[in-house]
């Protein structure tokens, strides 16, 4: 069993940076590929980014290529989405989640989901 807990998702203004930061319990953290997805009002939840669980392996979103960076730190039980150049249409509900593999995470296949943070860019 694993429970994730996102943070540091607030207001930022265009162009402004964020880092969110998904603590995961459980001894089996490190096993897992870790994943950041968000939802918008009215959309339905897509993929961000991925990183495999020895950190080998990164996968992005086209729309946050370049502008996003996942990093996992096993010892803390932790995955980061550094955002910069944010964007207004970056607006949304920030989700980590904990899969088997980039491809079933790609697939928005995961085995454990967070609550979810809160991401509003203003314009």
């Amino acid at each position: 069993q694993v429970q994730l807990v996102e943070s540091g998702g607030g207001l930022v203004q265009a162009g402004g940076s964020l880092r969110l930061s998904c603590a995961a319990s459980g001894r089996t953290f490190s096993s897992y590929t870790m994943g950041w997805f968000r939802q918008a009002p009215g959309k339905e939840r897509e993929f961000v980014a991925a990183i495999s669980w020895s950190a080998d392996n990164r996968y992005y979103a086209d729309s946050v290529k370049g502008r996003f960076t996942i990093s996992r730190d096993n010892a803390k039980n932790t995955v980061y989405l550094q955002m910069n150049s944010l964007k207004p249409e970056d607006t949304a509900v920030y989700y980590c989640a904990a899969a088997r593999s980039i491809a079933t995470m790609t697939k928005r296949i995961a085995d454990y989901w967070g609550q979810g943070t809160q991401v509003t860019v203003s314009s």
